[in-house]
């Protein structure tokens, strides 16, 4: 499994001991979302002061990782993933396009663009 696959399935598992392992340290993180671009320099920034305490808050439940996919584009990885999400305010959609570099198993640099949560009905 990629370090990218290994990102994706501990966000939907809202782990955070598994998404500091899956993150070096010190990471070069920037991350855009419908409202607001975020950087963080470590892994504690990026799984507790975005991930896990703004992107995905406690009242939002990760019902389901709907979909992953990880590849390569020159020399960057990537993934893809969407989320299945429900919270106070409904059913949603959230999917997050990924580019990534790995050294010895663990995420150094990190790009991430957010579609935001979008309303799950119809779907």
């Amino acid at each position: 499994m990629t370090a990218g696959e290994l990102f994706a399935r501990a966000l939907a598992a809202k782990d955070a001991a598994g998404l500091r392992s899956v993150l070096a340290g010190t990471v070069d993180f920037r991350g855009l979302t419908p409202g607001k671009y975020w950087e963080a320099t470590t892994s504690e920034q990026v799984v507790d002061g975005i991930l896990l305490g703004q992107w995905f808050e406690p009242a939002d439940h990760i019902e389901e990782l709907c979909s992953v996919s990880d590849g390569s584009m020159a020399d960057r990885s990537h993934v893809a993933y969407r989320l299945r999400v429900r919270n106070p305010d409904g059913e949603f959609l959230v999917e997050q396009q990924v580019y990534y570099t790995a050294e010895n198993g663990t995420i150094t640099w990190m790009r991430v663009l957010c579609s935001g949560y979008r309303p799950a009905t119809g779907t």
